[in-house]
């Protein structure tokens, strides 16, 4: 890839970031199900996405779930519901201090890896916080995912995550999924003998998505995050109903 300002492979020169991001943080969350220090091909596609964002001085952080001892729940500290550990609450604290958060996992029988579930769950658990606004505590964040395998699922696996990443509150920008696959059965995964690493669909979308990750963040940031009207709950739970019409005059005209 060439350097920023410099002269591309066609001879022009690439144009410079509309924006400074570096007050903005990242956190990757690799959920494979490899333990840090065993290789990981998820952590080898988020290295590229996370490469993006460092060069634009963004403060990256990859955490590997499976390294954690995450009980299953969806409450936020599951210490107080019966179990002995639960490193969520700590977790917890990387995911509110960054503005965006990259859900990276690979395909295990077509679906994302159960680390990758579980954390879905204890984001979850959050799901009834509110900010300041009145507005769910994610708001104002931006959301995106990298998925892995050697078998279909990418589309799929990102539909879930986008989904449930939205449903909970954050922002989700155009093109904020990418992904490899290799052939279907057993077989290279990402990086292995360098598969991958040349495919161009891949790292086109991985590079897009970092930077819609980016600027995505970068214009919430600057807006205050998303205007609180309309979507307070406590505003509603107060009888405040936001233009909402009640119940409808009953059977119209067919629509045609």
């Amino acid at each position: 890839m060439a350097s920023r300002n410099k002269p591309a492979a066609t001879g022009k020169r690439e144009p410079a970031p509309p924006a400074s991001y570096d007050d903005l943080r990242a956190l990757f969350l690799n959920c494979t199900l490899k333990r840090s220090g065993e290789d990981s091909h998820t952590g080898r596609l988020i290295h590229v996405a996370a490469g993006v964002m460092r060069a634009n001085q963004v403060k990256v952080q990859v955490v590997r779930p499976v390294d954690l001892d995450l009980a299953p729940g969806v409450q936020p500290d599951m210490r107080k519901h019966g179990f002995e550990h639960d490193d969520w609450p700590a977790l917890r604290r990387k995911v509110m201090a960054a503005d965006m958060l990259v859900l990276c996992t690979p395909i295990w029988l077509g679906e994302e890896s159960s680390v990758c579930r579980r954390v879905i769950e204890r984001l979850y658990a959050e799901s009834g916080k509110l900010n300041d606004n009145g507005q769910s505590i994610y708001y104002g964040r931006v959301g995106g995912c990298l998925v892995t395998g050697n078998e279909d699922g990418i589309k799929h696996c990102a539909m879930t995550l986008h989904y449930a990443l939205q449903h909970l509150g954050y922002c989700i920008p155009p093109q904020a999924d990418a992904g490899w696959i290799g052939e279907a059965g057993p077989g290279a995964s990402y990086g292995d003998d360098g598969a991958g690493y040349d495919n161009d669909f891949t790292q086109r979308n991985t590079t897009f998505m970092a930077w819609n990750l980016m600027h995505l963040a970068r214009m919430l940031k600057d807006a205050g995050g998303i205007p609180a009207h309309g979507n307070q709950r406590d505003a509603w739970e107060a009888g405040c109903r936001f233009d909402h019409p009640g119940p409808g005059p009953g059977p119209g005209p067919a629509l045609r």
